[in-house]
């Protein structure tokens, strides 16, 4: 910040107050001083430097029990606030970009001062129509400071300027004309983006580093100078700044509070006297730094590290705007009454029977808050319905109903599959998906496998059939509608464990992939055909545009026959191409790379999910994936050593070919030529006809077929 003072248009409305100061200078000649002193206060670092020392012995004398900074907020504050915050409709629309590229490109920083700029607009909007009301509009705005000229630009404006790299600083700002004309003594908090933040971070206390709190206090220092000598309302009021300090992922608060009448005021030693200030006449508060932005850069707005942003927000706020109608105290006193609310409203019964045969209702309570564990560490999955081996199960839908009993448990955990019998037809045995009760929708929503195996797969199966798509390699939609429970049923809000649960139906049946890989019956042969039966599937279901998106060992099953094959199960996850979808399942292990990137599907996903299912399938190690950025990492190792390409080349020449196919496609838009692979494949297969069998058959009259002669 050389040349002129960035505060040029409010130092000099000081000058006309005639008022005396505590130090016997009259106020022209204190705000003349104040006006020379800060133009020339304009570099962090010597700042910084001048500081080290005191930082240094506050370091040494810190402990466990007494920090070298205070917090700005203790955790009472933070819950308390936590509790106003239920039901704020917060929002983000630009996510911050994930840490591996977080300074890779310019592309990605300018993504992170929109996603910035975004969060604390949001933050300040759903603050105001909290706490103040929805009768005006929000008095506030935001913007970019550019480092040279000191100027305020809202972050699109700077980007496509090209301005990016002389951005320093994020302000939330008093609303008042044009935003480049705004002045330094209009704001109300700044944010800077430092990618180090998080890394930096001292370990035992969680403090940002000292040359971080050291740039945070020198614009603090700044602020409260343009404050002394600026005109806007609040200035004067206000000698308490708020520092937000973020990168991608993590983010914390400096709080620095002083009066300025106490300030040395030599324009020969600017920074000597600032450092003596800082040390003698200031409070100077560094929250710890938590997690702000999870993997994918969404905002975690309960979230420790967004709770002490939104508070330090909310007091500039508080600062510059005026009493809100609404305190933190009465909206979080009403905490207990909503959680109350929210649990007599999930109340269900349980399926336990007594001894006369009838069911006697179990309350039990469900919220989204922290619940204490039993004492013995186990609770009852969310929608149990103690379905066991010889249970019979009533279906009804429109006009029919049918019977199944149930002969095996496929799958166990808390969202168990059945094989089950028709009793219509007691030698065919099909699949059988229980989802949720419907008095379990909210948590069935925290945890959307159920309604993703049941409702949203019943929704895709119907879809495909409509289309006229069939294949012998696709699961058959047999039947799907709701449970009929034995008694008395109490209507619309009956709570019978098994009353109006939805369940799915299925065939064939078939042995899970992990089973067959755990008793070591997955051979080279198995290899070939599993990959050619999954690709047939997915040929098919690109010409109904269809796109699979949960590719794993537990989505795919063998059917046992003369010539056993494999069947593609799972289609709950699958993407719908032009229509409103779920989005693909972000699978560390298995999902593609830029399924993992971007959030969505692209031609090639299904494809490479497939070679790490039957690299996985085939021996291949993977290692313990914590997050997205391990994930792409271990991907981009992996095609790069060609880990990959070699252990298929182990199995067969033809799935080596076919992995340094999809290599090239990782990441990329295209789309997977089908025909040439299943050609190839199909020549590998024994026992197979190639260029006979027509196995996929769709409405139009167009066959698919699996093979055919020649290549």
């Amino acid at each position: 910040m050389e040349g002129d003072s960035p505060d040029r248009l409010s130092f000099g409305s000081g000058a006309n107050k005639s008022s005396s100061s505590p130090g016997g200078k009259s106020q022209p000649s204190l705000a003349s001083g104040l006006k020379d002193f800060s133009r020339k206060f304009v570099d962090s670092e010597i700042l910084t430097s001048k500081l080290q020392d005191w930082f240094h012995s506050l370091s040494e004398n810190a402990t466990s029990k007494k920090p070298a900074f205070e917090v700005p907020f203790n955790l009472t504050e933070l819950q308390k606030f936590d509790y106003a915050l239920e039901g704020v409709p917060f929002q983000q629309l630009i996510r911050m970009p994930s840490a591996i590229y977080a300074s890779a490109s310019d592309a990605a920083e300018a993504t992170a001062y929109l996603a910035i700029e975004d969060f604390l607009h949001a933050g300040a909007k759903g603050l105001w129509e909290t706490f103040w009301g929805l009768d005006k509009p929000m008095p506030l705005t935001v913007a970019c400071l550019h480092s040279s000229s000191s100027k305020f630009y809202p972050a699109e404006k700077a980007i496509s300027r090209w301005k990016l790299n002389g951005l320093c600083a994020t302000a939330l700002l008093l609303k008042s004309g044009r935003v480049s004309h705004s002045r330094w003594d209009q704001i109300l908090e700044l944010v800077l983006l430092r990618p180090d933040v998080g890394n930096l971070s001292m370990e035992s206390t969680r403090r940002p580093s000292l040359p971080v709190i050291g740039e945070a206090i020198f614009f603090a220092i700044r602020v409260l100078l343009s404050r002394s000598l600026g005109k806007s309302n609040f200035s004067n009021k206000s000698s308490c700044v708020y520092v937000l300090l973020v990168d991608s992922q993590h983010g914390g608060v400096v709080r620095v509070e002083g009066d300025l009448s106490n300030l040395e005021v030599d324009v020969n030693r600017v920074y000597d006297c600032a450092a003596d200030w800082l040390k003698k006449h200031s409070d100077v508060k560094v929250s710890p730094v938590d997690r702000i932005w999870n993997k994918l850069g969404n905002a975690n707005w309960g979230d420790i590290g967004a709770l002490q942003v939104l508070l330090a927000t909310f007091h500039c706020m508080f600062q510059c705007i005026g009493k809100p109608k609404k305190s933190i105290e009465d909206l979080a006193a009403e905490h207990s009454f909503r959680l109350q609310k929210r649990r007599s409203e999930r109340e269900f019964g349980s399926s336990k029977v007594n001894g006369n045969g009838s069911f006697r209702p179990h309350l039990r309570s469900y919220s989204p808050e922290i619940v204490e564990v039993d004492e013995d560490g186990s609770r009852e999955p969310e929608g149990t319905t103690n379905l066991e081996v010889g249970s019979i199960l009533w279906l009804e839908e429109s006009n029919w109903q049918k019977g199944f009993q149930i002969t095996e448990i496929l799958v166990t955990g808390d969202h168990p599959v059945y094989v089950s019998t028709s009793l219509e037809e007691p030698r065919k045995s099909v699949l059988l998906y229980v989802g949720s009760h419907p008095s379990q929708l909210e948590p069935s929503w925290e945890d959307m496998t159920s309604w993703y195996r049941v409702q949203r797969q019943t929704k895709i199966l119907s879809i495909m059939k409509q289309k006229g798509l069939s294949s012998k390699y696709l699961p058959e939609l047999v039947g799907s509608g709701k449970i009929m429970h034995p008694g008395r049923c109490s209507g619309s809000r009956c709570e019978h464990p098994l009353c109006g649960t939805p369940v799915l139906v299925t065939s064939p049946i078939g042995q899970p992939l992990p089973a067959l890989l755990s008793f070591g019956q997955f051979g080279q042969d198995d290899a070939l055909k599993c990959c050619h039966n999954c690709l047939s599937v997915l040929h098919a279901t690109t010409f109904v545009g269809i796109r699979h998106g949960d590719i794993c060992p537990e989505n795919v099953i063998r059917v046992s026959t003369k010539n056993p094959y494999y069947v593609l199960l799972g289609w709950g996850r699958a993407v719908l191409e032009e229509r409103e979808s779920p989005g693909p399942s972000l699978n560390l292990l298995f999902g593609s790379t830029f399924a993992l990137q971007e959030g969505k599907l692209c031609p090639a996903s299904d494809a490479e999910s497939l070679i790490y299912l039957i690299y996985f399938c085939c021996g291949g190690v993977f290692p313990k994936l914590g997050s997205v950025e391990e994930a792409l990492k271990w991907r981009e190792k992996a095609w790069s050593k060609r880990l990959i390409q070699q252990k298929l080349g182990e199995v067969s020449p033809v799935l080596k070919a076919f992995a340094d196919y999809v290599d090239s496609l990782c990441g990329t838009p295209y789309p997977v030529d089908y025909e040439i692979w299943l050609r190839r494949l199909g020549r590998s297969i024994s026992g197979e006809e190639h260029g006979k069998e027509a196995l996929i058959s769709t409405a139009n009259g167009r066959g698919e077929s699996s093979g055919t002669s020649g290549s």
